[in-house]
């Protein structure tokens, strides 16, 4: 009787091994089917790149699979950006999506993700010399620049003193929507002088740091172009807080609900829309599709659109 005990117990053990070595196997499969998504973003500090973000993490949830996706914050830093894209390669990502800290330092990510033949996705900063075979998923930076300038033109009359607020001086949104501004004025407005154009690096506190100086040299100002709503919004709190408000027109770039909150108070001028949630959910997309083997363009532009106290009501949410 104790040898059939023994023989049973030897049995059970058996099975219970060969079922669980089943379970492994089968959760080892289940994990390797899952398809896996890297994003490092320039920034998390930066008020619009956490939209895109969001638009990013929507599109993920409305799909019928499991993705992972891992983001991490590269914050405004090119050589841990690079770190982080290294990171992801070793770990062995499916694709991965990078909004650049600098446009002009992207080279050893593309080298890098082209080598071990990694789908790479850059969104909203187009980078210099990109690859053709290369997917960027933004906007026309120029063009923000442009329709900023024309609204405020034709509010300043033609004619006066423009200060432009730029952002991180190596970033090619900065630098296209700044040539935008620029390209209005030389074009059509001869009576219209920059006077003044600095870095406010994109932050309202920097952007309201600069405003503050620009009023303390004396020199008048009647408009301030900003690249960005955050710089915008701290020039504005500047004028606000040495009485000036009423004198001197604000234009910002995106969009943001704070900016759009500002023109519904009377107290920003206008803004240029941004999808930030179309840029985020379109490199996403991206990033999905060439991690299955599917065909996707490797250009995909995103329109901006004017902003005014005619037409804000149409972007809040």
């Amino acid at each position: 009787m104790k040898k059939f005990l023994a023989v049973l117990l030897l049995v059970v053990l058996s099975m219970s091994l060969f079922v669980g070595c089943g379970s492994s196997d089968n959760k080892a499969t289940a994990d390797e089917d899952v398809l896996t998504i890297g994003v490092s973003i320039a920034s998390f500090d930066d008020t619009f790149l956490m939209y895109m973000k969001d638009g990013m993490e929507r599109y993920i949830a409305g799909l019928d699979e499991k993705v992972e996706v891992t983001y991490v914050d590269a914050k405004a830093d090119a050589a841990k950006q690079l770190g982080q894209v290294e990171n992801f390669i070793a770990q062995g990502v499916d694709a991965m999506v990078v909004i650049p800290v600098n446009t002009e330092a992207t080279a050893p990510i593309t080298s890098a993700c082209e080598q071990e033949n990694v789908p790479l996705v850059y969104v909203n900063r187009l980078p210099d010399n990109l690859p053709e075979d290369i997917i960027f998923v933004g906007s026309e930076s120029i063009d923000a620049g442009i329709f900023q300038m024309e609204y405020i033109a034709e509010k300043m009359g033609g004619k006066g003193n423009i200060g432009i607020l730029m952002g991180i001086l190596d970033h090619e949104a900065a630098i296209k929507r700044t040539e935008g501004v620029e390209k209005v004025i030389n074009e059509k407005y001869p009576d219209i002088k920059v006077i003044k154009k600095q870095t406010g690096k994109w932050s309202r506190a920097e952007g309201m740091a600069v405003m503050e100086n620009w009023l303390a040299s004396g020199e008048k100002i009647d408009a301030v172009c900003a690249n960005n709503d955050d710089m915008a919004i701290g020039a504005m709190n500047a004028l606000e807080a040495a009485g000036k408000l009423d004198e001197i027109l604000i234009a910002g770039v995106d969009a943001t609900p704070d900016a759009l909150l500002e023109i519904d108070n009377g107290k920003l001028d206008a803004t240029v829309f941004q999808d930030a949630e179309g840029q985020g959910k379109g490199g996403m997309e991206a990033a999905y599709k060439k991690a299955k083997g599917e065909k996707v363009e490797n250009r995909v532009w995103i329109p901006f659109q004017l902003v005014t106290p005619e037409n804000y009501k149409e972007f809040m949410k």
